[in-house]
Parts: C-alpha cells; structure tokens; sequence
C-alpha cells in the first residue's frame, strides 16, 4: 500500500496538552488499526516559532520523536534538553515530556506512540 502526501489528514490542536500555540499534527495513518493494535499515533508534528506541547504523563505507552527540522527544547521528566534534526526521544510509560520550539525557525518531528 501507497498513502500519498495529498492523502494524510491534518489537524491543528490549540495549546495542546497546555502548550504555547498551535501544533499541526499530519497523520501517517488512517486509524490505530494500521498499527496492528501496538499503538496509536504516527504523525509528522509541526512547530512554528514559540509552539509547543504541553508536559504530560505517559501512563502505559511510550512516545518517540525523531527530529526532522529545527530544533527545541525537550522536557524530559522535568529537565530541559535542547534537541536538533537528527536527534531521537524517547518517553516510558510512567514518564512526561513535552516539547516546545522557542527559535525563529520552523522545527518537525515525527511522532510514534505505541502501547506497552
């Protein structure tokens, strides 16, 4: 199977998760089913200048981001990182993050959460 670009749905979430702006998520998949029930979301995530994802808690998932473009800064459980295009995180269940672009440049990433 083939989903073109043209194909992937798009949403803009308000201060998600109690962050800063507006965060466009480009969903890879039509629903978790694609997934094979291991997980839920697989999108390419979009931050404009001073956006971001709020903190959250992970509770029986775990939630990948590989930076594509820019950079950010990464809450790891409370400890700022700055990541950059290349870079990976990783959030365990039991464990919060967030992530919040404060540059003057666009900043992509691509978000995998799958279950425990």
């Amino acid at each position: 199977m083939v989903r073109k670009a043209s194909e992937c749905s798009v949403k803009i979430n308000e201060h998600m998760r109690g962050g800063d702006g507006s965060v466009k998520l480009t969903s890879f998949i039509s629903g978790p089913e694609e997934l094979l029930g291991k997980g839920r979301l697989f999108s390419l995530i979009t931050l404009e200048p001073g956006c971001g994802i709020g903190s959250h808690l992970h509770e029986k998932e775990s939630e990948l981001f590989y930076i594509v473009k820019g950079s950010a800064t990464y809450n790891d459980n409370g400890t700022e990182v700055q990541v950059e295009a290349g870079d990976v995180t990783i959030v365990e269940p039991g464990n919060e993050h967030g992530i919040a672009n404060h540059t003057d440049s666009v900043c992509e990433l691509v978000a995998l959460i799958v279950y425990q």
